[in-house]
């Protein structure tokens, strides 16, 4: 039985973490203002009509939705580490939030050489969920196997790493991630395998795999069906008029095609369907259409690209996962084969759409799709060698970046045993014995890992 009068640690990192909010409430207090629609004193009854909030607002809810909840509890499946899974995932994305708009700003400003103050809207607030998403990704990379202080600092360096690779994408390469394919998912992914990589690089310890059971699973597949009803929202929430219809109804599309192929791949692979593959692979066409999912594929090519990616993801898990675990290179949700071979999917799919947009193909003026494109500045094969350029320069930034950060979260103390919730939250007696007796069920196999029934 636990000690319960054993002496405390000094909260070292709690109060350095204080800091961190308090710096962050200077920053904000020092450069952080109202935008125009936001502020008292230009916003009258008349612009109400036509504020922004009107049209981002439903798109931002149905992101936070995803962001706290769909993520989740789609990180929930590892049985014995529940609570840290959805409980960390709140802390991780709400201190990303903050910090993700501080840093994004900074680096489009030092790039652009315009300084001034950060004009705060609903907008904003949205690239901040956009960022936070990202860090989630990266922290299913790594889920269970990281204190939740090693999770935080990871989340730091990342808002650091990612502002500087959507900078030269935005405004170096001029290229376009409206759903954020590139820019959040494969970079999340790849920075969070990185992290993972460096972590255990020479380290000759078994990493245990995550045991489930059926009601971890079934929660699990609570997050899956949130993310999988308000994708659409988060690949369309920055666009607007005729374009954010289309985002809805490619995202829709690319969804239902990546549920069916997922199903039907996992079935046909193992003989019956694997929950965890029909928790991630059903996603997959979300993923992949968000580069292309404002450009006019038609709906038959966001199907195609839908049931490429589920496909993709299926194969991912069953193949690449296990093959990834024998070089060390441990994944706990997969992200690889969700966000990362998706998301690679979805910008080389962003750059075939782009290299076939004519310059009427969306009325009068390419250049509301494609800015570097207005008034015949590039042309179309330019353009999608540039989102080309995006996509690798995103992959070396994620992988360098997340290698850096691995190396610097191993000299902080690790989480032992992994995926035990008891190491950092009150877990009473009943549900400690609970556990043991849920230890005792037998194994089986859990998208490209074992697991329990």
């Amino acid at each position: 039985m636990e000690d319960k009068t054993q002496k405390k640690p000094f909260p070292l990192f709690e109060l350095c973490l204080l800091v961190v909010q308090v710096v962050i409430i200077v920053f904000y207090a020092e450069y952080g203002t109202y935008g125009s629609e936001v502020d008292a004193q230009t916003n009258s009854s008349k612009q109400e009509i036509n504020n922004s909030i009107n049209l981002f607002y439903p798109f931002f809810q149905d992101v936070h939705v995803m962001i706290f909840v769909g993520f989740g509890f789609l990180m929930t499946f590892p049985y014995h580490y529940m609570w840290g899974a959805v409980g960390v995932n709140m802390l991780l994305a709400s201190l990303v939030l903050q910090l993700s708009i501080l840093t994004n700003s900074f680096w489009h400003q030092i790039w652009s050489k315009d300084y001034h103050d950060i004009e705060l809207n609903i907008e904003k607030l949205i690239t901040g969920d956009f960022v936070a998403g990202s860090s989630l990704i990266a922290f299913g990379a790594v889920l269970g196997r990281t204190t939740y202080m090693q999770t935080l600092v990871m989340g730091i360096l990342l808002t650091i790493f990612f502002g500087l690779n959507e900078t030269i994408g935005v405004l170096e390469y001029e290229a376009v991630d409206m759903g954020g394919s590139m820019f959040v998912h494969t970079f999340g992914a790849y920075f969070g395998v990185a992290c993972s990589w460096a972590l255990h690089l020479n380290r000759k310890v078994r990493v245990p795999a995550p045991k489930t059971t059926r009601y971890s699973d079934t929660f699990a597949m609570i997050g899956t069906l949130f993310l999988w009803m308000y994708w659409p929202s988060f690949n369309g929430a920055l666009a607007s008029g005729n374009s954010q219809h289309r985002v809805v109804v490619n995202t829709v599309f690319a969804l239902a095609g990546s549920c069916l192929t997922a199903f039907v791949t996992s079935k046909i692979i193992h003989g019956k369907f694997v929950m965890g593959d029909i928790q991630n692979a059903t996603l997959a066409g979300g993923v992949a259409v968000g580069s292309s999912a404002d450009l006019v594929i038609g709906p038959y090519g966001a199907l195609i690209v839908g049931c490429v990616a589920g496909f993709i993801c299926v194969l991912g898990f069953t193949f690449v996962t296990p093959f990834l675990a024998r070089l060390n290179i441990h994944d706990t949700c997969g992200v690889h084969n969700l966000h990362g071979l998706s998301g690679v999917l979805g910008g080389i799919t962003g750059a075939i759409s782009a290299a076939h947009a004519g310059d009427t193909t969306y009325g009068d003026d390419i250049g509301t799709v494609f800015p570097a494109r207005a008034n015949g500045g590039r042309s179309a094969a330019k353009q999608a060698g540039y989102q080309m350029a995006a996509l690798g320069t995103t992959l070396a930034i994620a992988i360098a970046g997340g290698f850096f950060t691995g190396i610097v979260l191993r000299i902080m103390p690790v989480l032992e045993p992994s995926f035990d919730d008891s190491q950092e939250w009150e877990v009473e007696e009943d549900d400690k014995k609970e556990e043991s007796i849920a230890m005792e069920l037998p194994v089986i196999q859990h998208a490209g890992v074992l697991s329990m029934v």
